[in-house]
């Protein structure tokens, strides 16, 4: 017993020696973190990444946008004035006729004889005037053995064969216009259409089928619509000259021409609110074509030193339009914004922000007011900016 005593003692301290050196390690530690935790203080806050684009003063063009179709300048559908069969098609589908260019011919043999006929019978008159002059004169140089009513007959013979003749002239003229009606010549010169007779058949004057169309493409119009409230802006913008007109393919991608403002119709559309107007474009390129459905903008006037901001910068919410700003301290701020106009990825401001200002355009949904923001500078590409219509 007096042996095994001194390693129970052994024992006891080791084991109160290993309970003491655990509760240091798991109590002194964490109190000593708590402490240094305590004396940094709580964590900062993340700072949000945002793009920015300043707010610009500029002028700023106003566009009203609509849809347009193309029509010809002219459009002619090409009949026949005369009846008969076709003997030859001197024009190809699509191809580019100017005015008087020969298109169709139409067998001309029963108005040539026709013609033929009128001369001769000219001719006929002609010999028999001259038989009544001889007469007439010979009744004359007679004097007093000729009686009066011989002499005032012959004067009424050459009088009216004298007429015949002018009526001769005037049948020999419509027999040669009917001739030349057999010899069909473009009107004015376009693009011809698809054809509607073929060699061999017979066309009549009185038939309502055309023989083919023709159109006419340099200048070329275009027919659109604005709303009757912007009617005075377009009015007092053609006071200082003609409007600028831009054609677009119908998504809005691709300019195909520009031209003129040239007629503001002569009466408002009351039904649907809009007035009808017509440009006028050179079409050099030919990339307006008839029938065509286009995109346009009237340019109705420039705002001198607008307030504008790409569209990314302008948020929407149930209590209207707002927009976030960067401060000095690299904080966000809420701006409550009326925004008067939009194109081209850029919007007008009314009120709410001033030039200078940077405005968040990207990272707008990780933003609250008073956040911290890291600011990226936004690309000035206008091909990197979202093309939005208003």
């Amino acid at each position: 017993m007096s042996k095994s005593r001194p390693i129970l003692w052994l024992l006891i301290i080791a084991a109160v020696a290993s309970a003491g050196y655990y509760g240091w390690q798991k109590f002194g530690t964490s109190e000593a973190g708590k402490t240094q935790t305590a004396q940094k203080g709580p964590p900062r806050p993340s700072a949000v990444p945002v793009s920015v684009a300043p707010v610009q003063k500029t002028d700023f063009p106003v566009y009203l946008t609509g849809l347009g179709t193309v029509q010809g300048f002219n459009t002619v559908q090409v009949r026949s004035r005369v009846d008969g069969q076709i003997d030859k098609l001197e024009f190809r589908e699509g191809q580019i006729v100017k005015q008087g260019d020969l298109l169709v011919s139409i067998d001309p043999r029963p108005y040539q004889a026709a013609l033929d006929q009128a001369k001769a019978k000219k001719a006929q008159d002609e010999a028999s005037l001259a038989n009544a002059n001889l007469e007439l004169q010979r009744a004359t140089k007679l004097g007093e053995f000729a009686t009066a009513q011989r002499v005032d007959t012959q004067r009424s013979t050459v009088a009216q064969l004298t007429a015949q003749i002018a009526a001769d002239d005037a049948a020999i003229s419509n027999a040669q216009t009917q001739l030349d009606y057999t010899q069909i010549k473009a009107p004015i010169t376009g693009v011809a259409g698809l054809r509607q007779v073929d060699i061999g058949n017979i066309v009549n004057a009185s038939s309502q089928t055309a023989i083919v169309t023709i159109s006419q493409v340099e200048p070329i119009a275009v027919i659109f619509t604005a709303p009757e409230d912007q009617l005075p802006y377009i009015s007092e913008g053609q006071k200082a000259g003609a409007l600028k007109v831009i054609a677009f393919t119908t998504d809005g991608k691709r300019t195909l021409a520009e031209g003129k403002l040239a007629v503001i119709n002569n009466q408002v559309d009351a039904t649907s609110g809009t007035i009808r107007l017509k440009a006028v474009f050179d079409n050099k390129e030919r990339t307006l074509w008839p029938g065509q459905s286009v995109s346009t903008r009237l340019l109705v006037r420039t705002l001198k030193d607008a307030t504008v901001v790409p569209d990314d910068a302008v948020q929407r919410s149930t209590n209207g339009l707002y927009a976030y700003t960067v401060n000095q301290d690299n904080k966000a701020e809420l701006h409550k914004i009326k925004v008067s106009y939009g194109i081209d990825g850029h919007s007008v401001i009314e009120e709410g922000l001033s030039p200078g200002q940077q405005v968040i355009v990207g990272g707008q949904f990780k933003v609250q007011p008073g956040s911290l923001v890291s600011t990226a500078v936004a690309s000035s590409d206008p091909t990197q900016n979202k093309v939005r219509q208003q």
